[in-house]
């Protein structure tokens, strides 16, 4: 996380709320040897409290988990290199616009009996968004391979306990400046969603 506040000002609900729809993240996790990363699809609960996701039975971080651990995940948004030329402004460095939401907690091994409603209910929020194409459904698939599956994956649940985001959209720039850095980003920039970053640049500060 980026120690200057003024990229820190976003709610906790704006954190959840970008958490829950990108899904998707770094999970890392401290062992013996060193840390331990792996990129997971998660599914959030209707509360926030708690997280989903599974793991490939050869993952290393499995063999951690004989008990609870503590963990963090990390969840990216658009990102981009800022030319200082792009400001229009004197005695500018360059820099590096991100978003980026924590989320820490406990993290468990589930039952094996809850892969497969875990696995229905993280497809159904995903196909959702993809409306008005059917949604697939495990019931599409020929049973006996799916649980084949399914034996070689593993649940795990995260208690979360702490959520801190960086939303480094220059705002430490005034709006004209920041703006002028929005259109460099969508027109030349080097990163991803591209033009995410550059519409959530011209926002307002909050």
């Amino acid at each position: 996380m980026h120690p200057n506040p003024s990229f820190r000002k976003k709610t906790g609900e704006r954190n959840i709320e970008f958490a829950k729809t990108r899904s998707f993240g770094t999970l890392a996790v401290n062992a013996d040897e060193g840390p331990l990363l792996s990129h997971i699809p998660f599914l959030l609960s209707e509360d926030n409290q708690t997280l989903e996701f599974h793991l490939v039975r050869s993952n290393p971080i499995l063999r951690e988990l004989s008990k609870p651990k503590e963990a963090v995940i990390s969840v990216l948004g658009g990102d981009s290199y800022i030319s200082p030329d792009w400001y229009l402004i004197d005695d500018q460095v360059p820099t590096w616009n991100y978003i980026a939401v924590h989320l820490r907690g406990e993290i468990k091994v589930l039952p094996q009996n809850t892969i497969h409603n875990l696995l229905d209910r993280q497809s159904a929020f995903m196909e959702e968004r993809l409306l008005p194409k059917p949604p697939w459904k495990s019931e599409k698939m020929d049973q006996d391979i799916y649980q084949k599956m399914l034996r070689q994956i593993v649940p795990v649940k995260m208690q979360i306990r702490e959520i801190n985001g960086t939303w480094k959209l220059s705002q430490n720039k005034t709006d004209e400046v920041r703006h002028l850095a929005a259109k460099g980003v969508v027109e030349n920039g080097i990163g991803s969603q591209l033009e995410l970053l550059s519409a959530l640049m011209k926002e307002a500060d909050e």
